[in-house]
């Protein structure tokens, strides 16, 4: 069998993505955008694209101002209309009149236009337009002032989404999540729910020795009451700053979700909590496809055969093209020096995946083996384990918060010179 090495789209802006963290997702609007250069319209394609922008319907045209005047002529006007012109600001203005005569007084208009003109801006405002931008723009502007016109500026943050899936069953992909989110409330006393999507064979629920009446089967059946309140009841407290919405675990009936199930459970989680921890079934639909575009980060556990290889190629290249603004996957080695199993070495499997490994951890079914059975943490049945820095360097890496420095030895030097220090300030 051949993996293919193709990597596809592979690079990302690190400024860029940043940017977009801090955006949040764009509500249920509609958009129309007219465009009169590439340099504007290619951004405003790629917004569209985002995952933020998920919920909006996007239409872009060619032309300008005029092109939407004649549009409008015979068509309602949308939430929003983008429109570029290149027109000096007396004729922008004039170009203006002609649009006014057939636009709705609810919807929004932003102007692009090629001119850093602050008179023009503030005789815009005036005139009731709702932004100027002037080019080029970026993809965050476009989502930036889209954001600011639709989504409350008092708004709570939302909580990071982290989305743990394996490369192909039995990688330990649960397990790693769930230590992970055990971290994350240890390192940071950072709020974590934890939901468990694997309705049929879920384990958080063995992981954490919790068996709640009531989880994710009663929040998936009342999307409607789905609120902070209804949340609340279902979860089930696991540590001090950690919950979970627990899977059922049970075969008595089969399950069918349509691609939006769990976006209600996972906003609605978002606005409460800091960190929410989704633990993705090895399962591809509707649903799952969706989960993984809509998290904040994606992290990919594998162990180092073959088989883990193609599925993560494939996994990292969909959701790469799916997620063309967003960091790609992060990737876990899980089981690594098994006994007498043939294994890819940690620089040979992530050379094809265009991916860093941010952590690999060791074969140690007895310690692994004895947390699981006992419905603990590694952290709570092995201290010292060594796959405890792995899960803090992975809790570090997709809360966004950099490494801890570690603190400088005191050598006589510093000692004198701190010394002095206080001194002088005193």
């Amino acid at each position: 069998m051949s993996i293919d090495t193709d990597p596809g789209p592979t690079e990302f802006d690190d400024g860029l993505v940043g940017q977009l963290d801090r955006i949040r997702p764009i509500p249920r609007i509609s958009i129309q955008a007219f465009c009169e250069t590439d340099g504007v319209q290619k951004p405003i394609e790629r917004a569209g694209e985002d995952r933020r922008m998920a919920k909006a319907y996007l239409r872009v045209h060619a032309g300008g101002i005029r092109a939407a005047a004649e549009h409008y002529a015979s068509a309602p006007t949308p939430n929003l209309v983008i429109l570029e012109s290149r027109f000096p600001p007396a004729e922008l203005m004039e170009e203006l009149e002609l649009l006014a005569e057939n636009f709705d007084p609810g919807s929004k208009v932003v102007i692009i236009g090629h001119y850093n003109d602050v008179a023009l801006y503030r005789e815009l405002m005036r005139r009731g337009i709702s932004e100027y931008l002037v080019a080029p723009v970026s993809i965050a502007d476009i989502l930036e002032v889209v954001s600011s016109l639709f989504v409350a500026p008092d708004a709570e943050p939302l909580g990071r989404s982290i989305a743990f899936v394996g490369a192909k069953g039995g990688v330990g992909s649960s397990t790693v999540a769930h230590n992970v989110a055990w971290s994350i409330t240890r390192l940071f006393e950072t709020d974590v729910v934890i939901t468990d999507m694997d309705l049929a064979f879920g384990t958080a629920n063995i992981n954490f020795d919790q068996d709640p009446a009531q989880g994710m089967t009663e929040a998936l059946m009342a999307p409607d009451r789905m609120d902070d309140v209804f949340l609340d009841r279902l979860l089930a407290k696991c540590a001090e700053h950690l919950s979970l919405l627990a899977a059922p675990s049970a075969l008595d009936r089969t399950y069918e979700f349509g691609p939006d199930a769990f976006s209600t459970i996972v906003e609605t989680a978002q606005r409460g909590t800091p960190v929410v921890i989704l633990d993705v079934p090895h399962i591809w639909n509707d649903w799952t496809r969706q989960v993984l575009i809509r998290a904040d980060e994606i992290v990919l556990t594998a162990t180092p055969d073959l088989a883990n290889l193609r599925n993560a190629k494939n996994l990292v290249d969909t959701l790469r093209k799916a997620r063309p603004n967003d960091r790609p996957p992060r990737l876990v080695l899980n089981q690594i020096d098994v006994p007498k199993r043939p294994e890819i070495p940690i620089a040979e499997f992530a050379e094809p995946l265009e991916i860093d490994v941010i952590g690999a951890i060791g074969f140690d079914p007895a310690v692994f083996g004895q947390a699981g059975n006992s419905g603990r943490m590694i952290g709570e049945t092995d201290p010292k384990h060594p796959a405890l820095s792995v899960f803090s360097s992975i809790a570090h890496a997709v809360t966004g918060r950099g490494e801890p420095k570690k603190k400088r030895k005191a050598t006589l030097q510093s000692m004198l010179l701190d010394r002095l220090k206080r001194r002088s300030a005193g």
